[in-house]
């Protein structure tokens, strides 16, 4: 595994009187970044990686292999920045921080954050940045979510778009997110969203984190994994109810680590931006929101994964391209499930590497972004004529 790579810089970008898609505003908004490398004289060298439910701006410390051997990214030709989300807990304006108008905690009284707000944030860093256009944007799960409504929202800002994992939520992904939420609710120590740091809901957060595990992961590794064994610390599965299988002390345990790193209110607001997440909303339709798209795109599905399913992925991929977009899709086989972007990067990083190195298959017959803008633009006003 690669080591964990510090940043160039890493600070806090404000954003006052940040107004939200859902109405209202963040008077006061914090926006944690990290960058990676350095800005050519140009400014077309950057990347932005996207990152998961529970990353931070700090993607060398969960994501090292992009910048390592065979990866996709390096620091010495790219200026790679991540941004830490909008309602997380790592830096960025969340139910933790403070709320300046009642100097206490925002806590469950943190507004509605959506998809886009979050990456509305991001273009504000940017643009702070001077930077005009993205070489690319990448990211997985939520992430994946992210870069999606980028090439949307902003075509002119994104050459490359690299979406892992990652469509609308399904019907049965809504279902995990309202039982991750209820077991946080239903939790004594939650109190309405209104608990101090010494009584937190831990034992909800830890079963949410629990069911989330389990969408995480497929049915085939954890028989791999676990099977029918006994807990590995030679419980006896038959000699009690509370006595535990492998496969329940796993999730257990990682219910457990969640609790020593992550914050309930803030995962409540992030699942419940996650399934509101509509990439044409405030578009004619969801055709018209997609060909708005000028980046060439990478569409990734993950063969195990029935949180995101490779088919509503691959399916994406054919919407997309009906509509013109220069779309491509790959799957990445694995018995991980969701998981498997983070579990399996070599795997994942061969089919990210040529196309965002513009290989010979990826760049045959395919214009300039300029191009394609250019393209889009006329095209749009033909259809207006």
């Amino acid at each position: 595994m690669a080591r964990a790579l510090c940043p160039t810089f890493e600070g806090d970008l404000q954003l006052p009187n940040f107004a939200l898609e859902n109405g209202g505003e963040l008077p006061a908004a914090t926006l944690r970044y990290a960058i990676y490398g350095t800005l050519n004289a140009s400014r077309t060298n950057a990347v932005l990686v996207c990152h998961a439910l529970s990353g931070s701006a700090r993607v060398g410390d969960w994501w090292s292999a992009l910048f390592g051997e065979g990866g996709p990214l390096d620091i010495e030709r790219d200026c790679v920045i991540c941004a830490n989300v909008l309602g997380s807990c790592y830096g960025s304006s969340g139910p933790t921080s403070t709320n300046p108008l009642t100097g206490k905690p925002f806590a469950a009284e943190f507004p509605l954050v959506t998809i886009r707000d979050m990456v509305r944030a991001q273009a504000a860093l940017v643009t702070h940045l001077e930077i005009q256009t993205l070489r690319a944007v990448i990211g997985g799960s939520i992430g994946g979510m992210q870069t999606l409504q980028w090439a949307i929202d902003y075509p002119e800002r994104v050459e490359n778009c690299v979406v892992v994992g990652a469509t609308r939520l399904s019907a049965m992904a809504l279902a995990l997110n309202h039982l991750q939420r209820q077991a946080i609710f239903l939790d004594p120590n939650f109190q309405g969203g209104a608990y101090g740091s010494d009584y937190p809901p831990a034992g909800g957060l830890a079963l949410a984190r629990g069911i989330a595990m389990c969408s995480y992961k497929s049915a085939e590794l954890f028989e791999e994994r676990f099977a029918r064994r006994p807990n590995r610390n030679d419980e006896d599965p038959n000699a009690s109810v509370r006595a535990r299988y492998d496969v329940a002390g796993y999730l257990d345990h990682q219910g457990g680590k969640f609790n020593g790193r992550f914050d309930a209110n803030t995962y409540v607001t992030l699942t419940k931006a996650m399934e509101t997440f509509d990439y044409e909303r405030g578009y004619e339709s969801e055709a018209a929101a997609l060909r708005r798209i000028t980046a060439r795109v990478l569409l990734i599905g993950i063969s195990s994964d029935w949180l995101f399913p490779a088919a509503d992925v691959f399916a994406l991929g054919q919407r997309m391209q009906s509509v013109g977009v220069d779309c491509r899709y790959a799957e990445l086989v694995s018995s991980h499930g969701h998981d498997a972007f983070l579990a399996e990067p070599e795997q994942l990083f061969a089919t990210i590497t040529p196309f965002l190195n513009r290989s010979q298959e990826a760049s045959s017959a395919t214009t300039t972004h300029a191009e394609r803008l250019a393209a889009s633009t006329a095209s749009k006003t033909d259809r207006s004529a």
